[in-house]
């Protein structure tokens, strides 16, 4: 039996892509900084040159595009699963894809402990249901896909083509304000920053490719600038897909932590720098505790864009992509469609009785116990596969673990993760079975988060529409015939999917997620109608007005 790592390094020199590199007409394969030996160059751990310095990412999902036809993504021959119902928010007015306030109360978790008994009326609590609930916008980057030149704040970027919009456009990168609930830490290995707090990160996905991905560098395919918002702006370590290192990954003790219940103002903006120019921030105000963070994704705080050519790094300013938050102002290699979005990555936990397949992680300083098998109701009976590969459960760690040299606290059940396997492809752990919250305090189930209506300036936003790319993981779903791409997935265990709602709570207007009976529920899962035309994989309903309760 091969360790779990041994798995990922197997996977790492399978190049089924068959990618020739490409290099930007701007490109100097002379200078920037090398990657080192361990670091980010690949969100989903896969890059064949650098080894991941945290176990797995959350990564932004991409799409693909063969012979003129939208297509699943692989990284280095392997399909990565993604699970992203959301929500995208459009304007036509100025600043309204660059300047987005967020206010939200975090939800609470049941005080008793997670159960693994009964699929569907278990006590649950968030980690199990989402890993990292986030905001999203569209970033301007000439060394992202397509590799073009990009004018920050301007809808001039924009893809063409409709509906696919597979065609020009400026170079963009995926922004993800990334919160992670307790519960199920350490951070670097797992989920959670500990097992009381939330904690968040600016995080930004590119994506190594040409236009209309006809060539792609695997060795870096996917790198990542992550930073915890920190209350003194400083990142615990480099941000960037090259330098970052376990201390990237490690709260410390300046990381905003926030409690389940606070109410919280998150406010997305391109910031004026004190050296000069401009660069994103996020910035997050905890109203129950007066504390607040920040991060700017900036080269003097440590981020960098990656040259397709090498992998290496290019010190850089990230800014917002687009003015407008218009419906063609998108993120052209994403299964989203993108821009200005409330977004919720389930699909990878499934809780278990008891595992099995034991191997050791080995961090340099420091070694880790790993499982690879979850035993327990919820596991289906086989792990079905991909529409390109087989299936699994790790990483997976034992109630009370505290991961040996992370010293992290104990986990609160048993559980995997389902990254070995690109995410949870046969849809039988948490997020498929009706535990979700119910209610605006917990019970047997958390709370739901609350979310005001997004903010541009003071004022709201004019539409909305629902998306999910979760029908690229399904084995059913025909790029072809767009046949059995569907919520919930056809022959899932649970038979559920949750679903945003709009109500009045307390006199606010909220947009909940989870099953939640009481507002306007939209349809429950059939918000998400069904194939769009730019992906296959998306399943979303029509742009329609944005209202209040």
């Amino acid at each position: 039996m091969h360790s779990f790592v041994s798995r990922l390094m197997i996977l790492t020199c399978v190049l089924a892509l068959g990618v020739v590199l490409a290099l930007p007409v701007s490109a100097d394969t002379g200078t920037g900084v090398a990657p080192n030996p361990v670091g980010a160059l690949d969100c989903n751990g896969l890059s064949p040159i650098q080894k991941s310095v945290k176990l797995h990412g959350v990564c932004s999902d991409p799409r693909s595009v063969e012979d003129g036809v939208p297509t699943r993504f692989e990284d280095n021959g392997k399909y990565i699963g993604h699970d992203e119902p959301s929500i995208r928010f459009l304007s036509d007015r100025p600043g309204s894809a660059n300047d987005v306030t967020w206010n939200e109360a975090l939800p609470n978790d049941p005080a008793a402990l997670p159960t693994v008994a009964t699929p569907g009326s278990d006590i649950t609590h968030w980690f199990e249901l989402s890993i990292a609930p986030w905001f999203g916008m569209a970033l301007c980057d000439p060394y992202s896909y397509p590799q073009t030149a990009c004018k920050p704040n301007s809808d001039t970027n924009a893809p063409h083509n409709a509906p696919t919009f597979d065609k020009g456009g400026g170079g963009s990168s995926f922004l993800e304000v990334q919160f992670y609930p307790p519960g199920f830490a350490p951070f670097a290995e797992n989920i959670s920053c500990d097992n009381t707090h939330w904690c968040a990160s600016l995080h930004i996905n590119d994506l190594e490719c040409t236009a209309r991905f006809n060539h792609c560098n695997s060795n870096c395919i996917e790198p990542t600038n992550f930073g915890f918002i920190q209350m003194d702006g400083a990142p615990t370590g480099p941000p960037s897909p090259q330098l970052a290192n376990l201390a990237t990954f490690t709260p410390n003790a300046q990381t905003l932590l926030m409690n389940p219940g606070d109410r919280l103002s998150v406010h997305i903006f391109d910031a004026h720098l004190a050296g000069g120019g401009s660069a994103l921030e996020v910035h997050i105000d905890d109203a129950t505790t007066g504390q607040s963070g920040f991060m700017q994704a900036s080269a003097a705080n440590g981020f960098m864009a990656t040259n397709i050519g090498n992998c290496h790094g290019i010190p850089f300013n990230y800014e917002p992509e687009y003015n407008r938050a218009l419906p063609q102002n998108i993120i052209p290699w994403a299964a989203l469609e993108g821009g200005i979005l409330t977004q919720y990555e389930i699909g990878h936990f499934t809780p278990c009785t008891s595992l099995s397949d034991k191997s050791v992680l080995d961090f340099g300083s420091f070694t880790d116990d790993v499982w690879q098998t979850c035993n327990g109701p919820y596991e289906a009976d086989a792990d079905s596969s991909t529409p390109e590969g087989a299936g699994g459960d790790a990483p997976c760690f034992p109630f009370g673990d505290t991961h040996s040299g992370f010293a992290s606290d104990p986990n609160l059940v048993t559980g995997c993760e389902d990254f070995a396997s690109g995410g949870d492809i046969d849809f039988d752990g948490t997020s498929y079975w009706a535990d979700w919250p119910n209610a605006t305090a917990p019970n047997s189930f958390p709370s739901t988060f609350l979310q005001d209506q997004p903010l541009t300036s003071g004022h709201q936003y004019a539409s909305m529409q629902f998306e999910t790319d979760v029908a690229a993981s399904e084995a059913t779903c025909s790029p072809s015939t767009l046949s059995g791409c569907a919520v919930p997935a056809p022959g899932s265990p649970g038979n559920f999917y949750p679903y945003f709602t709009q109500a009045s709570v307390g006199g606010s207007c909220e947009w909940e997620f989870g099953q939640m009976s009481t507002g306007n529920s939209f349809g429950g899962s059939a918000q998400f109608d069904g194939p769009s035309p730019y992906f296959f994989g998306n399943l979303e309903g029509p742009i329609q007005p944005l209202t209040n309760c």
